[in-house]
């Protein structure tokens, strides 16, 4: 089979390091449980490939890629490109150590990277996807969302029947909200979507986003979020999320699942504004780290409910690992 190796930090684990974060679970991403394996399409210049993905001699050993096809050189340029931002190979071990230095709680585990989508496209879609729903709702919302507007794997075979990409900008931009409320029940997100669409597909000369500048480490935050708050659908949680997506982790995204860690783990009472003050100066001790701190908080929650991430399947585990869900 074709593919190429993909060199990592010398304390990347796939299955850690990529099962770190609920999105590992949403369409088109499919994490293996039987083969310890990434398996998804990719949207490359041309055409699609799908990709699947593994660390046969474990922690900080090259990642084997596999593909469906065989690419070009510039082909493979592309898929390294998206591989790396999904996986966060751009966090050295220095980072992390810098990390685990402020909050030591990790530094056993080795965790710190969250995993993100191959785009920042795909990565915000989600996060609107993921705002005022329940998370079976987020998962029905991003399979239709591939089901109707991705575009399928060619000859899929060993990669599976009827797998498709997430859309990308340009097909998202020409759909009809009522195509989007009506087959990929989104429900209120619909003309959202296609207007945040429209802004990843215009140039920023003519008045479209900025892309290159909100994933530019010398932007300030305050900068970042002050776009991603004038973005359709995107409010105070939505950009706090996006930010921690562009590894901007000083601002923390809290909504109910924040208010419930804040009273049912670290025992504080009161009303949900009073637990959200709390929360922010529980976190403000690890500053620009912040979110890493809360959000491996939440994850070794979730995790002591069901196991590790990596031995969640997407279509059981992966479908109700949120606080609200595991009783059920």
């Amino acid at each position: 089979m074709p593919g190429f190796t993909l060199h990592v930090p010398a304390d990347y684990s796939l299955p850690r390091d990529f099962c770190s974060y609920g999105y590992f679970l949403l369409f088109p991403n499919h994490w293996s449980v039987r083969e310890q394996a990434l398996r998804r399409p990719l949207r490359l210049s041309e055409r699609v490939v799908g990709v699947r993905v593994t660390q046969p001699r474990g922690e900080g050993a090259a990642l084997r890629v596999e593909t469906s096809h065989t690419l070009s050189r510039d082909e493979r340029d592309e898929a390294h490109r998206q591989l790396a931002r999904m996986l966060r190979l751009d966090e050295s071990e220095a980072s992390i150590a810098v990390f685990h230095r402020l909050d030591p709680r990790w530094a056993r585990t080795g965790q710190g990277r969250v995993s993100r989508s191959p785009t920042l496209f795909e990565d915000v879609v989600k996060t609107v996807t993921s705002c005022n729903v329940t998370w079976p709702g987020t998962v029905q919302m991003n399979r239709r969302l591939c089901e109707v507007l991705g575009t399928p794997l060619p000859e899929g075979g060993a990669w599976g029947e009827g797998v498709r990409t997430f859309p990308d900008a340009a097909k998202l931009a020409r759909a009809r909200p009522q195509t989007l409320r009506a087959r990929c029940r989104v429900g209120y997100r619909d003309q959202r979507l296609v207007e945040l669409a429209r802004l990843f597909r215009t140039p920023p000369a003519k008045g479209g986003l900025d892309v290159a500048r909100l994933e530019d480490p010398a932007t300030p935050d305050e900068a970042v979020r002050e776009v991603l708050l004038g973005l359709p659908g995107v409010g105070p949680y939505a950009a706090a999320n996006i930010m921690q997506l562009l590894g901007r982790y000083a601002h923390l995204p809290l909504d109910t699942e924040s208010v419930r860690h804040g009273r049912s783990v670290l025992g504080y009472r009161g009303t949900t504004a009073q637990v959200m003050k709390r929360l922010k100066a529980h976190y403000a001790p690890f500053g620009a780290q912040a979110f890493r701190s809360y959000w491996l908080e939440l994850w070794t929650f979730y995790e002591s409910k069901h196991g590790p991430a990596w031995t969640w399947e997407r279509d059981s585990t992966g479908k109700m690992f949120t606080a609200a869900l595991l009783s059920k």
